[in-house]
């Protein structure tokens, strides 16, 4: 089986390393990723990276890694984010450059980036900016996965969750062998209070809310590719690929 990357230089910052280093690429992507819950974002991040060689680098990811740590293995800035989220506060600017610039090594990987979840605002977006120009690179696109609301939440509101062992299932894309049994364990299939469809308006009210400055901000900069997340994971990554063929070739 082949080994893979497991990012750890991303996930455990420090003096961590990856068990294998990116490839060293002539021209990496240096990408940001944007997209609304239930776009299938994570997907086709998954497809870049392996396609195109860059490192898939999750601030979700990292937040979920450090959970599993002892609060001293933390550093500052991660005990600071798991604070807010604990209390269910929104994580600030600052601790999330912060968390960013602790792992500045992984923005200069030869093989390219794929920035997910970060930035968030404009206020990070102008601070990525900075911090790239401070390492002699600069970002080449933001890709914007975009489906209508109303698909958005008939896909969202149609997955169920297993009250068990938590495996996902869709009524219509990926239905259980028997309605309303995980295939797994047998447990009963539940629908989360956030997935259900007036859930799912408003988190898509409130995505779209905060999210348009960043999409403004790219847009002035040139950087901004939109693609319609409608379609076949290889139908939406045939897009993507096109996009960033056509921005390359400019």
């Amino acid at each position: 089986m082949e080994a893979t990357r497991d990012r750890a230089a991303w996930l455990k910052g420090g003096s961590a390393q990856c068990n294998i280093p990116a490839e060293e690429r002539e021209a990496p992507w240096r990408l940001v990723l944007l997209g609304a819950p239930g776009v299938g974002k994570g997907t086709q991040a998954e497809l870049i990276s392996e396609r195109l060689g860059c490192c898939h680098l999750s601030t979700g990811d990292v937040f979920r890694a450090a959970k599993t740590l002892d609060e001293c293995e933390r550093s500052p800035a991660l005990n600071q984010a798991l604070d807010c989220m604990r209390k269910g506060e929104l994580v600030s600017d600052e601790t999330v450059l912060s968390m960013v610039k602790e792992r500045t090594k992984c923005l200069r990987c030869g093989g390219g980036f794929l920035l997910d979840g970060f930035p968030r605002t404009v206020a990070q977006a102008e601070a990525l900016d900075e911090l790239l120009e401070s390492e002699g690179l600069a970002l080449d696109a933001v890709l914007s996965y975009e489906m209508p609301i109303e698909q958005i939440v008939e896909r969202l509101s149609g997955r169920r969750t297993c009250s068990e062992c938590k495996a996902v299932y869709h009524v219509v894309g990926r239905p259980s062998k028997v309605a309303g049994v995980c295939d797994h364990c047998g447990g009963e299939l539940i629908q989360r209070e956030d997935d259900r469809p007036e859930s799912v308006k408003v988190r898509m009210e409130t995505y779209e809310r905060s999210t348009m400055p960043l999409i403004d901000y790219f847009k002035a900069r040139g950087l901004l590719l939109p693609v319609s997340a409608l379609g076949t994971v290889e139908e939406i990554y045939s897009r993507t690929a096109g996009a960033l063929a056509a921005r390359r070739a400019e």
